[in-house]
């Protein structure tokens, strides 16, 4: 059932004076885009008819084949709060990429997803849930209102006001989120000083991932007005923990939960130890999505609470997947190694492929694993037949390339666009040289 028709949205810009429209996409390294258009131009974008220079957008096409087309996606329509005055209002349609013959572009990364959810469709899967937890960090600006290295606040987790002098802040945040239809479920002070976790309503896939995209927006334009800057780098500082963006995924046949058994020991059916075993067969290969920057293995560390080892518990939360205790329709798994960085249409697209792969293949489910896996050494390890998650961004690259099961979830396109600025990113920091070592060698040597 469609949240919005076409009357509904030309309605909504004559009660609430919105004077311009943002149609939004995102490129393939999860920036994003949009086309910023008057009320004039509003129907002509529902008839699908506003094109844009594709040759501009990091990982589209080559400047001969640029002319690419936006069709928005009605349900997405959303008027920002912080807009306002008598200039108007501000709205945001979120759109799907489509070449010129009426097809859509197959390197379009919400296309992408929703490429592998049909493939979840054609096997009898009607939904995709998926319930993000992204973190975020805040720091202070200057004058100039550039980003310092001076956190607002000394809070730890779950602190209040005073230690916790992002309170007022994430409260903004809240009640924004609030106003745009968000279903925020909770929100508090992470771990470390100056970090923040907002947790809103599972919802499908593409949702999600919409979501999620509106939410780092919403996140970086009310922190400004508190003279901050929100950052969802996965590790800015060292020595405490980094930004997660854990990933509760569940899959649903009409309204049955397909990962729930009331008479399995666990309550998981065969469908979520498939499920599960093919998340962990593929996991080293989805890494470079899921985790996509250098920085992203700064985070993957033992210490900090973030997964390094390919392993699943009921239990602890060393391991890479972790099955929370609720059971009945809120049976689901946990995936502890995305980061917000993450492209979250290519994070949820190779997730899912790995896990249908585990359900084709019926993959058996490894051992689950209760100890504590960081106090566990390389012999101990092997022996319970753990392996460690890619340790940077050039080892997640390479073992990218071996895996063809997430190597077709991307496509070519994306694929081979996605490992080019990737490679180059690595190669640009093998080359720097870094202040750690000038501190360490330049007065010893």
């Amino acid at each position: 059932m469609p949240r919005f028709t076409r009357e509904d949205i030309l309605k909504s810009v004559e009660e609430n004076n919105v004077q311009y429209i943002r149609l939004q996409f995102t490129d393939l390294l999860g920036t994003i885009k949009n086309v910023e258009i008057p009320r004039s131009q509003l129907e002509k974008a529902l008839d699908n008819k506003m094109m844009f220079d594709g040759s501009s957008i990091e990982g589209f096409v080559r400047i001969e084949e640029s002319d690419m087309y936006l069709y928005p996606d009605l349900d997405t329509w959303v008027i920002y709060p912080w807009s306002s005055g008598s200039e108007g209002k501000v709205a945001g349609l979120i759109c799907d990429v489509y070449l010129p013959d009426g097809n859509p572009f197959p390197g379009d990364p919400r296309g992408i997803l929703k490429k592998v959810l049909k493939e979840a469709e054609e096997m009898g899967f009607t939904s995709f849930n998926v319930g993000p937890e992204p973190e975020f960090f805040l720091f202070k600006t200057n004058e100039k209102g550039e980003p310092t290295m001076d956190l607002n606040d000394n809070g730890g987790y779950f602190d209040l006001a005073p230690l916790d002098l992002g309170e007022n802040c994430r409260r903004d945040i809240v009640v924004t989120l609030d106003k745009m239809g968000f279903e925020v479920e909770a929100s508090h002070h992470e771990v470390a000083p100056g970090q923040h976790e907002i947790d809103f309503k599972y919802a499908n896939a593409v949702r999600a991932a919409d979501n999620i995209q509106i939410f780092k927006l919403v996140v970086k334009n009310i922190a400004r007005r508190y003279g901050l800057h929100a950052t969802f780098m996965p590790k800015p500082l060292f020595g405490v923990n980094g930004s997660g963006m854990h990933c509760h995924q569940s899959l649903f046949r009409g309204n049955e939960n397909a990962f729930y058994d009331e008479n399995d020991e666990l309550g998981l059916s065969e469908t979520a130890r498939h499920f599960l075993a093919g998340i962990l067969k593929h996991a080293r290969a989805f890494a470079a999505i899921t985790n996509p920057l250098v920085n992203s293995y700064k985070r993957l560390v033992p210490g900090y609470e973030a997964p390094c080892y390919v392993a699943w518990s009921p239990k602890n939360r060393s391991p890479l997947v972790r099955v929370p205790a609720s059971r009945g329709l809120s049976t689901r798994i946990e995936v502890r190694n995305p980061d917000p960085s993450a492209n979250p249409y290519l994070a949820l697209a190779v997730m899912l492929k790995a896990g249908l792969d585990g359900i084709k293949n019926k993959l058996p489910l490894p051992p689950q694993t209760d100890r504590n896996i960081y106090v566990m050494d390389d012999e101990e390890r092997r022996e319970a037949g753990i392996q460690s998650l890619p340790a940077t961004l050039k080892e997640a690259l390479e073992e990218l390339k071996k895996d063809p099961v997430i190597c077709e979830a991307l496509g070519e396109h994306a694929l081979a666009h996605f490992i080019e600025a990737k490679e180059i990113e690595w190669d640009m920091f093998r080359t720097q040289v870094h202040p750690w070592e000038r501190e360490q060698y330049l007065t010893l040597y």
